[in-house]
């Protein structure tokens, strides 16, 4: 947000840019974003193996569009963990 407000007067498409790119980058190459590591959370593939650079980027892009996360399952897992086969588990 900081950025967004120091870089593009906060605006929406680049709020949402910055979101994005923070989450391909976090998700993507470590498995977590910052607010994730603080609750001691991390996403991983299902089988428990840390999350390909593809399958964050699809997470990430998905996660976005905001709807996908209301698509949920049993598990509570949306639809932007189910598609590119992860899952948000605890690491603490």
């Amino acid at each position: 947000m900081l950025l967004s407000w120091w870089l593009f007067n906060f605006n929406d498409l680049a709020t949402l840019l910055l979101f994005c790119v923070g989450q391909i980058i976090g998700v993507g190459f470590t498995g977590h974003t910052i607010g994730h590591r603080t609750f001691g959370l991390q996403v991983q593939s299902m089988d428990g193996s840390a999350v390909k650079p593809l399958q964050g980027l699809i997470r990430s892009l998905l996660l976005c569009l905001a709807i996908p996360v209301f698509v949920t399952d049993k598990d509570q897992r949306g639809l932007h963990d189910r598609l590119p086969k992860t899952i948000l588990v605890n690491i603490k």
